[in-house]
């Protein structure tokens, strides 16, 4: 279900983000906030909550049918607001 290799592993852990802390927030209702394109490929932000309560933005994209993480970094506070203010309409 998800791309990782060295390259991927070693930039989120450049922010203090292991690969298990991405895929809990995507695999447990994030916030979908934007979808960029990049070259020829479509990526979209994510904004969801660790285990841990870590608020994380997960920026991805599919790749052979897999979800790849390009990035991950702690949520700044107007992120971790909308998503917490997401949360409470549900």
């Amino acid at each position: 279900m998800f791309d990782w290799d060295e390259a991927n592993i070693s930039h989120i852990a450049r922010h203090d983000i292991t690969p298990e802390e991405a895929e809990h927030v995507l695999l447990n209702d994030p916030l979908e906030l934007m979808v960029q394109i990049h070259g020829d490929e479509e990526r979209v932000l994510h904004v969801g909550a660790t285990k841990a309560l870590r608020y994380l933005v997960v920026l991805t994209t599919w790749r052979e049918e897999r979800l790849r993480v390009v990035t991950a970094y702690e949520a700044p506070r107007a992120l971790r607001l909308k998503y917490i203010q997401g949360q409470r309409r549900q």
